[in-house]
């Protein structure tokens, strides 16, 4: 198939599978005699694979190593489960940062009159001003 059939069959713009072949994401597809792509049904799985996995924020890097792992039936399952509890715990990571990103712009957005005068705790913090909104702020991030 082509690749806007390919596209359409594993959800993945025609843009992105060409970028998933530049990174050696998929294997380099055959090409008909006029030059364009021949997808077959093995590429529309890694591609539903290469998918799944962005979908749940894996990197680039990280696909392909699952890629190689999923093609590999010799493999070792542990590894898979390394992959997944690494990502997991890098997720869990990213989820506290931002809760106390949300946190302390809360607490800006409640220490601001929100008024026509012009004094802004939340523009003080953002240029580094004012250390008792900073504190603040950091009581804030440790609850």
């Amino acid at each position: 198939m082509n690749i806007g059939e390919a596209s359409k069959q594993s959800s993945v713009s025609a843009k992105m599978i060409r970028h998933y072949e530049r990174l050696g994401l998929l294997p380099k597809v055959t090409r008909s005699v006029g030059g364009y792509r021949q997808y077959d049904d093995a590429a529309l799985h890694s591609l539903r694979f290469i998918r799944r996995a962005r979908d749940l924020g894996f990197g680039t890097g990280e696909i392909a190593n699952l890629l190689a792992l999923w093609r590999n039936r010799k493999r070792a399952s542990g590894q898979v489960k390394r992959i997944a509890l690494e990502h997991a715990a890098d997720l869990q990571r990213r989820i506290e940062a931002m809760q106390a990103m949300q946190r302390t712009l809360e607490h800006l957005a409640h220490c601001c009159a929100g008024d026509a005068r012009p004094d802004c705790p939340i523009l003080d913090d953002l240029a580094g001003g004012h250390a008792s909104t900073n504190r603040q702020t950091s009581m804030t991030s440790s609850l």
